[in-house]
């Protein structure tokens, strides 16, 4: 080989490289179809596996969904006030009827969201046994309610919203002087008191205290007592425990739409057509406070001060991380508008083989 370089010209050499290179690049593109097409194939014969073993088990009797037990499901929402809890909720009351499946208002008396023993065993035994009902949306301004505790094994779903402290407790300060444009006739508690929020914070006001902001980690936290001791890292690590472990989802007023949409993917026996309807923002979905003023830098910055803003402020990016890792994993944005990613996994290998 190093005699036939030596006795060829050097420009022949560089041209015999070149083609060498170039034969080179076309065997690998080869190649790389060759792997493409072999994986596809793979893919379609692991489809065509999985449709013959499903037709198996159901010409055996061995695989059967019944009725039942499509519909035996129940989703609670535990809603945190002035969170577009009302506007989400309007969502599902508009979609029961097409996609089939009950809404249930939990209404307790002066919006306690604790519930006494017996309280609590009554609304268990509902849930699970009520078969009228299901499917079944409940919701209602009710802390988390571990169904273990009461022998349940099969677990209602449970997902919430939450919002960021400050802005919320803003909204539910104005919203109880106000109201909103939902029921714009409706008197509230408040209704008189011109104060602003600002002017609350500068005089110290019980309404706008930190011990206000309390309210998004007892609502996750749940029925125990510490959960509703002010400040407490306990309630504050049983919060974040449940979000993660007791919560199919959990997210963000600042981005309801992606929201709804992964629960369309997620739940479409409950909300089939709930993103187009978001979208439409037809009927009551976008509630707002009315009169309400944005708070000046130097009270947020009070409040930001106070240990209880740290602890939900702290649960609530806990929240929004883990809402905006699951949205990665979901959601894609392209031409400003959003859509779901595609089923990313398949089967095969499966065996035994069908003959």
């Amino acid at each position: 080989m190093a005699l036939w370089r030596m006795m060829m010209p050097p420009k022949y050499q560089l041209l015999a490289l070149l083609a060498f290179a170039v034969a080179m690049v076309f065997l690998e593109n080869q190649i790389q179809k060759l792997e493409e097409s072999r994986g596809k194939l793979e893919r379609a014969i692991a489809r065509h596996e999985v449709r013959a073993v499903d037709d198996r088990h159901v010409q055996e009797g061995l695989r059967e969904v019944t009725a039942d037990e499509e519909d035996d499901v129940v989703v609670i929402y535990n809603r945190v006030p002035k969170t577009a809890s009302t506007s989400f909720t309007n969502i599902a009351y508009d979609l029961c009827s097409k996609n089939r499946y009950h809404v249930l208002h939990i209404n307790t008396t002066k919006n306690n969201p604790v519930m006494s023993l017996q309280d609590q065993v009554r609304f268990v035994k509902n849930v699970t046994s009520w078969k009228e009902m299901k499917p079944a949306f409940y919701h209602g301004h009710v802390s988390f309610l571990d169904f273990t505790k009461f022998g349940v094994t099969k677990k209602p779903i449970y997902i919430n919203v939450i919002r960021d402290p400050i802005e919320r407790l803003v909204s539910y300060y104005y919203f109880l002087r106000f109201g909103d444009d939902y029921r714009p006739g409706l008197r509230r508690r408040k209704q008189g008191d011109k104060k602003t929020f600002d002017e609350c914070v500068a005089a110290g006001g019980s309404d706008c205290a930190p011990e206000k902001l309390w309210l998004q980690i007892p609502f996750f936290c749940g029925h125990y007592s510490e959960c509703w001791n002010i400040g407490s890292h306990w309630a504050l690590e049983q919060a974040k425990y449940n979000l993660v472990n007791e919560y199919m989802l959990v997210g963000v007023t600042e981005e309801l739409e992606d929201f709804v949409m992964m629960l369309e993917a997620a739940l479409p026996r409950f909300f089939k057509g709930a993103a187009e309807l978001y979208r439409t923002g037809k009927k009551s979905h976008l509630r707002k406070t009315s009169e309400k003023k944005p708070p000046t830098k130097e009270s947020i910055a009070r409040l930001q001060q106070s240990a209880i803003w740290k602890m939900e402020n702290e649960f609530y990016e806990f929240a929004l991380e883990q809402f905006q890792f699951a949205r990665a994993h979901a959601v894609r944005e392209k031409d400003g508008e959003l859509y779901l990613l595609a089923q990313n996994f398949f089967y095969e290998k499966i065996y035994p083989k069908t003959t």
